[in-house]
Parts: C-alpha cells; sequence; structure tokens
C-alpha cells in the first residue's frame, strides 16, 4: 500500500495507526517552506486535499513557481496514491504557505515565517510542518552564535514558542548542519514546546548530517528522529525519487502527529508533545543526538486509551 514509503512510515509504527482509521481527516496542516513547484498540476498530488496556497515573499507572486523544496516536503505527509506512494497523513487538508526566499538569507524571511504562522492560525491550522532554519546570514554581522539557541533570541524561535498557546502544534527539522563547523540545531528548532526532528538512516542510525543539540540553555535537542536519509519523496517532474535531509523526517513525523491528535483529540498541544516523546525507543536515556529516538506512534495512542 504505501509503496515506496514504506519504511520511513513502518519505522515508526504508523501503518498501525492508519489501519485503525487515522490518516489525518478532519485535520488541517500548514507547510511552511519555500516553494511548491508544480504542486497545484501534478498528477502524483492529483488525490491531495489542498486549501491553499500563500506567498509571504511576494504577495503578488505564485509560489507555485517557486522552488521545489515545499513540494518534496509536503509529498512525505500528503501524498495518496496507493502502491506507488502513501504519506504520513494522506486525508489531512493542506495549506502551502511560502515564507523562504532562496536567493538570499535575509533576516526578514524570519518576518515572512512569522506573518505565515498568524496567516495558519487564523484559517483554523491545527499542525504547522517548518523544514526551515536560520543561523548563517549573507551579512556575517547578523550570524547566531551557540549562546543565542536559547528559544528566546531569533524571531522565528519567539513565535514558535507561542505557537503552543494558541494551540497549533509546530515540527520542525533539527537542521542539517552535522557534519560541519555549526554541528548544532537552528531555530526555529530551539523553541519552547515544539517538536524538533533530527535524521536516521532504514537501520536507525543517526545520518551524518543531522544537527544536534542541546539548547543553550540545556533542553533536550532534537527531541525525536525519523528517516531523513534516502527518503522517499516526489520531484519536481512528478517522479518518485529519493532525497536527504531533516527536511523531510520532518514532515514524516508531522503527518504522524497530526494522525496520533485525530485519534486523541482531548489533548492539548504540550501534553501531545509530551506523549510522543515518551513513546521514543531511548525515552530511559534521551541525549543530544537522538533526543527521545524513534518515536512509536501505536504505542503513543495505546498510552493513551
Amino acid at each position: 500500500l504505501y509503496g515506496a514509503a514504506t519504511t520511513q512510515i513502518q519505522q515508526l509504527q504508523g501503518h498501525r495507526l492508519h489501519e485503525a482509521g487515522f490518516c489525518g481527516q478532519g485535520m488541517t496542516v500548514a507547510v511552511i517552506d519555500a516553494g511548491f513547484h508544480n504542486a497545484d498540476r501534478m498528477e502524483a498530488l492529483r488525490n491531495a486535499h489542498i486549501l491553499g496556497c500563500k506567498d509571504f515573499v511576494n504577495p503578488a507572486g505564485d509560489a507555485y513557481g517557486e522552488g521545489s523544496h515545499g513540494l518534496s516536503v509536503l509529498s512525505c505527509m500528503a501524498m495518496n496514491r496507493p502502491n506507488q506512494m502513501v504519506g504520513t497523513a494522506p486525508e489531512a487538508s493542506y495549506w502551502l504557505l511560502r515564507s523562504e526566499d532562496e536567493s538570499s538569507e535575509q533576516l526578514v524571511e524570519q518576518d515572512y515565517w512569522a506573518e505565515a504562522v498568524e496567516f495558519a492560525d487564523s484559517v483554523g491550522v491545527d499542525v504547522v510542518n517548518t523544514s526551515l532554519g536560520y543561523y548563517n546570514f549573507d551579512n556575517s554581522d547578523w550570524n547566531y552564535a551557540y549562546r543565542h539557541l536559547n528559544g528566546c533570541y531569533a524571531l522565528m524561535s519567539r513565535q514558535a514558542s507561542r505557537m503552543a498557546d494558541k494551540g497549533m502544534l509546530l515540527v520542525c527539522s533539527a537542521g542539517n548542519s552535522g557534519a560541519g563547523s555549526w554541528k548544532k540545531i537552528t531555530p526555529p528548532a530551539d523553541a519552547f514546546d515544539v517538536l524538533t526532528v533530527g535524521a536516521i538512516d532504514k537501520e536507525g542510525t543517526l545520518a551524518s548530517f543531522s544537527s544536534i543539540g542541546n539548547t543553550a540553555d540545556g533542553r533536550i535537542k532534537p527531541d525525536v528522529v525519523a528517516l531523513g536519509e534516502m527518503t522517499s519523496v516526489i520531484m519536481p517532474d512528478g517522479s518518485q525519487g529519493r532525497a536527504n535531509g531533516t527536511s523531510y523526517s520532518s514532515p514524516i513525523i508531522c503527518g504522524m502527529v497530526t494522525c496520533l491528535w485525530q485519534a486523541l483529540p482531548q489533548l492539548t498541544v504540550r501534553q501531545l508533545l509530551e506523549v510522543v516523546r515518551q513513546s521514543g525507543n531511548r525515552v530511559e536515556y534521551p541525549d543530544n543526538i537522538y533526543g527521545y529516538g524513534i518515536p512509536d506512534f501505536w504505542k503513543a495512542y495505546q498510552s493513551q486509551k
């Protein structure tokens, strides 16, 4: 049934949640990203329920014609082509919001992102995925240091830390700096009350590029991990391909969290975050590399029944 996405869903016991009837129906997800090239016209996404698309970088522009990163991220959740590829929340509804300008790295992009979050709140979004992170800018005077990863410094992190109070759950990528000199997570992954996701391979080993924690104030990050190496995604031409990055482990988790919240609607954002963390296979010894480990979404569901 899951086709190319079988490993990334079964690794999380997500298929069991789907088999119980929880595939995201009635839930609304916002994908805040760089662009969704051809997502409105490709056959592969014909069964995806897309509510709308909005460009905060160029309000007069067309996010369906800008970049393909958001398209691949979306496909991890929204794909619904049995035996080809099925995502982690195939029956959820999606808003596609562009906040990233791929031509430059400027502080103003965090303002675009904050605006996208406000819009998501205004249209009743439940869960937000963002596979974006900032620490290095075109003007090096703006660059962040490790001491800034306290959830309160970067504009994105401050906005992200307020989302739980608005009733929205944010899932974000940890970052892909693990093999470089920075190594650490990138804002908004340091925010409070968000689910930060690192990347592993199909064997459960951390991907070399996956950014690590902790936050500057000592909180465990990432929270959990999922498949981010050789992840099954849809490419701009509509074909199925493979890609690497916490950009893809994040939406895989985001879709499963969406299904879990559908199954457990009585939980608050903070309660849901804790249920997911407690289902991790490293919950007894969380660290700054794997966090709480690989979450078991069937276990998470069963723990609340």
